[in-house]
């Protein structure tokens, strides 16, 4: 197949809309912490693993947060039931990468989780903090 004839997803097509949510889901997130008096050390902090997208230090402790986003209504649940067992175990399986990668030692670490809602003008109806969620 020519180049010229080869698919290309326009803009605007659902996994582009799926980032951008994602990227203000944990933007807004970000800004829920430091608002909260948190410090945020990474942000999308990748390694073979797979991805935290916040990490970030709560009176003494690391938290390692995963944040999810959904539109409401969404036939997929709400944000908070997309953390499954599975993801839960993936973000453990990433920090200790982290932790080891840093070395860190001793340190206190909480996981949390931050679901984002937003209506269907594209706002934010509902952010969660779930501190200590797994």
């Amino acid at each position: 197949m020519d180049d010229s004839k080869k698919s290309i997803r326009p803009a605007g097509r659902p996994a582009d809309r799926r980032r951008a949510t994602g990227r203000e889901a944990e933007e807004a997130a970000a800004r829920h912490l430091a608002a909260c008096g948190y410090r945020i050390i990474d942000r999308n902090w990748r390694c073979r693993a797979g991805e935290i997208d916040l990490i970030a230090s709560d009176s003494g402790a690391l938290v390692f947060v995963e944040v999810r986003s959904r539109r409401n209504p969404s036939r997929f649940g709400t944000a908070v039931e997309a953390v499954t067992p599975r993801k839960q175990a993936q973000v453990r399986n990433v920090a200790q990468y982290y932790l080891a990668m840093k070395k860190i030692d001793g340190r206190p670490i909480r996981f949390d989780v931050i679901a984002v809602t937003f209506d269907g003008n594209g706002e934010i109806s509902e952010l969660r903090h779930l501190e200590g969620a797994f």
